[in-house]
């Protein structure tokens, strides 16, 4: 099976990585465009712009893939599925209209609406909005404020704080970027990543995860794209995962499909688990990053064929997908001043590609003129351990980030640890 893998980070690094194991891919049968410098042991590489989709449909009649996964949530959003679908490719990702659910909040706020799922109340305020309009609508939410950028973002356009000066600053550059803002009510518990395969009214879900948002230890300091996560979670009442795919995932499958906008691709529900049980925050319509590294570290089932399925409209005749026992952990080591201020182009050590099955994935990095691997994004590699015990997992994850060297790179010390100590509660 010949497949192409489009974007750059350690997501797709982690898929190609879970789907060159597939018996039903050979050697040569990975393609990656346009990858990054870890990736070239895996994977043929391939230079486009991952959001043009001529770009991308031009590159799949040179390679004739039988299945085209699209990473990040970009290319989805700007049609790239719809045009190698006009060309017959099977594609696994949704439609421009389906990535509506992460491209536009206020979107997925209707759809969940009409789903009857639950959510945070929200207030959109729309650029050109005076001063005190935009007063008015912040004093109607607190004291924890979560302030949108109800767009892409990277998993960054997000503020959550119980200072009203910086929601209201969060609100005013957002809306002076030409972007309506949204004003949502806090959401109380532990978060929850629960990914889904759907195809139409079809869902699959993955293994349960809990991403690390906050740059340093303890939740401390500014929202990132994510420095670690961890699978599956312990702490999740019995049964959650279902409950969670029974009202949230189903319900929203059904309304895209009754909306004309059938979903086909991985849907992404970001939650809180309260003391009335999962409530949205957010929709993405990818594989999320990190949390990727993590739950693929664990799938048994070939990948590539369950990705297949999908995009074939058969995912309902798979078998049930099959995980290994235990745990996986997965940390980000991120470039000096990253989320803030990010250094690039330092040259990178013990990051030579191949090395996968101790846990090394790449997320931005790149080579030089020379020939080095050096840093190219924030965030640079991921380490994955995987253990009997979520202790273990981390144990051996952290035991291999001391063997690559980064100028002035950083990374949290705790992901996972909360759980391992026991202190995850929901609320009662």
């Amino acid at each position: 099976m010949r497949i192409l893998v489009i974007g750059s980070g350690a997501r797709e690094h982690a898929l190609l990585h879970s789907m060159s194991k597939d018996p039903q891919v050979g050697e040569s049968d990975l393609h990656v465009a346009p990858g990054n410098a870890g990736m070239s042991e895996l994977a043929t590489m391939h230079p486009v712009q991952v959001d043009d989709p001529a770009a991308c449909v031009a590159l799949a009649d040179e390679i004739a893939p039988d299945l085209v996964v699209i990473g990040p949530e970009v290319p989805l959003v700007a049609g790239v599925a719809d045009a190698l679908r006009a060309k017959g490719y099977p594609v696994f990702g949704p439609n421009k209209d389906a990535a509506r659910i992460e491209g536009s909040k206020a979107f997925a706020k209707d759809v969940m609406a009409a789903a009857g799922v639950k959510t945070a109340h929200a207030e959109a305020i729309q650029p050109g909005a005076s001063d005190a309009d935009i007063d008015a609508a912040i004093d109607r939410f607190g004291p924890n404020w979560v302030v949108k950028d109800d767009g892409l973002a990277a998993g960054k356009g997000v503020v959550v704080t119980q200072d009203r000066a910086a929601a209201r600053a969060h609100a005013a550059d957002v809306l002076a970027a030409g972007n309506p803002v949204l004003l949502e009510s806090f959401l109380d518990g532990p978060e929850v990543s629960l990914f889904c395969l759907v195809d139409g009214e079809t869902v699959v879900p993955l293994q349960p995860a809990q991403d690390h948002k906050r740059v340093g230890d303890n939740d401390e300091g500014p929202n990132t794209g994510g420095m670690g996560a961890y699978a599956p979670l312990e702490w999740l009442p019995e049964g959650g995962v279902q409950r969670i795919v029974d009202e949230v995932c189903v319900p929203v499958a059904k309304e895209m499909v009754a909306r004309g906008c059938p979903f086909q691709g991985l849907l992404y529900a970001g939650l809180a688990w309260g003391a009335d049980g999962p409530s949205v925050v957010e929709f993405n319509c990818r594989f999320g990053d990190p949390e990727t590294q993590a739950v693929l570290a664990l799938l048994e089932s070939p990948l590539a064929q369950v990705l297949h399925a999908a995009a074939t409209g058969t995912l309902a005749e798979q078998p049930e997908l099959q995980w290994r026992d235990g745990y996986a952990l997965t940390v980000v080591l991120a470039a000096h001043g990253y989320p803030q201020d990010t250094r690039t182009g330092d040259v990178i050590g013990g990051a030579e590609p191949g090395r996968e099955d101790e846990g090394v994935l790449h997320a931005g990095t790149a080579r030089d003129e020379e020939g080095n691997i050096v840093s190219s994004g924030g965030r640079v590699l991921n380490v994955v351990g995987v253990g009997a015990t979520l202790e273990e997992a981390r144990e051996r994850a952290y035991a291999v980030l001391p063997t690559l060297e980064l100028d002035g790179s950083h990374y949290r010390t705790d992901i996972a640890l909360p759980a391992v100590e026991g202190r995850i509660t929901i609320p009662q």
